[in-house]
């Protein structure tokens, strides 16, 4: 946290946001977070990330100026792979935006630097994704000077992708050293977490899922100290009951971790730790296989718990209830296969009921999210992240290089 600072009496952000910059009449280089997942038709299945950077592109247009996106998507490995081209983003944000958005071929190079000279106020272009390029990911510098070519100014609005040390993140903003600002989405993400997690309102519930504890054991031993309650579930949930002496039969266990696991568990703040009393097991995932309800530190050999049992549904969900704030990243249980999906479902309904009964609810990860999708639950959330890795490392307390690399308000254009 901490990077609101104070001014006068108020708390102002410490790096120049969008407000800061003069927009009119520039050509703005932004950098937003596009990586969405794509079907095998060339379909974007989910339009979250493209929808978060809407208030960006939208702020620019109406000064006059042009847009000219940067981002990556997938892992292609430093050269073109065309299962991962952002053309099929570029037709959905131009239907979003309600105008043809422009898509050049590369992200660098003599065509790129053309399309962006004939770029009038008012028009957007998407370029390729950087990742086609080895030089992004070694945040390289010879690289981050082509890139740097496309604009007047650099705005990052990427903060799912603010945790990473690449070349349209960091080196970048070494080409615009007095103007690179965050955008609508990044101080939006920023401002709501400083605010919402650092002097929550309290009840402060944590709910940390998800298949591997080595995953989130920094995020949990962040939190402990904040939360009033924190509820583990999910696969992560069986590597702390082993460490305690449970038996988990076949489920996920980081036995690497046990010792790790059971010095949380006995440490000052485990009285906070609301592990599942049961589980919901099985042998195997196949349709119509036999499930069965066990105290989840005593789990038969050969099954695996896979979901919340009724009566850790119904802990997990009253403790929820009588929050004032939570925190949620990660499912408490397999909820991609409907027959242990009731927990995680369970978990997601009740958020939305706290929302509207005037609570908090923050959700993060990319697995709570396709949970949100898959219940049809996304909207009434108090706020979901677009952050993954960006998130838990700043509920962390790290410093994100992304948001670091940014010009300082006090050199204010």
């Amino acid at each position: 946290m901490g990077l609101y600072v104070s001014d006068n009496g108020s708390k102002q952000f410490e790096k120049l946001s969008l407000d800061d910059i003069p927009l009119a009449g520039k050509k703005i280089l932004v950098r937003v977070d596009f990586n969405v997942p794509i079907d095998d038709a060339g379909k974007v299945r989910d339009f979250t990330r493209i929808k978060a950077s809407l208030p960006t592109i939208h702020n620019i247009l109406e000064y006059e100026s042009s847009a000219i996106l940067l981002s990556h998507l997938g892992r292609p490995g430093g050269k073109v792979d065309k299962r991962y081209t952002l053309k099929p983003v570029a037709v959905e944000l131009g239907r979003l935006l309600g105008l043809k958005v422009k898509f050049a071929p590369d992200c660098i190079g003599p065509e790129v630097e053309r399309m962006v000279s004939e770029l009038a106020p008012g028009e957007v272009l998407l370029l390729e994704n950087v990742r086609f390029h080895s030089g992004e990911a070694t945040d390289d510098s010879d690289f981050a000077a082509e890139l740097a070519k496309s604009g007047d100014l650099f705005v990052n609005d990427a903060f799912g992708a603010a945790h990473r040390r690449q070349a349209s993140i960091c080196a970048i903003t070494k080409y615009f050293p007095n103007s690179s600002a965050a955008g609508r989405l990044m101080m939006r993400e920023i401002r709501f977490l400083d605010r919402a997690l650092s002097d929550p309102r309290r009840p402060y519930i944590g709910i940390v899922g998800g298949a591997k504890i080595s995953n989130k054991l920094k995020t949990i031993r962040r939190l402990l100290p904040s939360v009033d309650k924190m509820l583990i579930g999910g696969g992560m949930a069986y590597t702390m009951i082993k460490a305690m002496g449970g038996n988990i039969g076949d489920s996920l266990c980081e036995d690497e971790l046990l010792p790790t696991a059971k010095e949380i568990m006995t440490g000052p703040e485990a009285h906070k730790i609301v592990l599942p009393k049961d589980s919901i097991v099985a042998t195997d995932l196949e349709y119509g296989t036999e499930r069965q309800t066990h105290p989840s530190d005593n789990i038969p050999e050969g099954w695996r718990g896979l979901d919340l049992g009724r009566e850790a549904r119904v802990e997990f969900v009253n403790i929820i209830n009588g929050a004032g704030t939570v925190f949620w990243n990660g499912p408490v249980g397999l909820f991609e296969c409907e027959p242990f999906a009731t927990g995680t479902r369970a978990i997601a309904r009740n958020l939305v009921n706290l929302t509207a009964n005037g609570g908090i609810a923050v959700v993060g990860g990319g697995d709570s999210m396709a949970a949100l999708r898959r219940f049809n639950l996304h909207g009434p959330m108090t706020h979901v992240s677009t952050g993954g890795g960006s998130l838990l490392e700043y509920i962390e307390g790290k410093p994100l290089p992304g948001i670091e690399a940014l010009s300082d308000r006090s050199v204010r254009m």
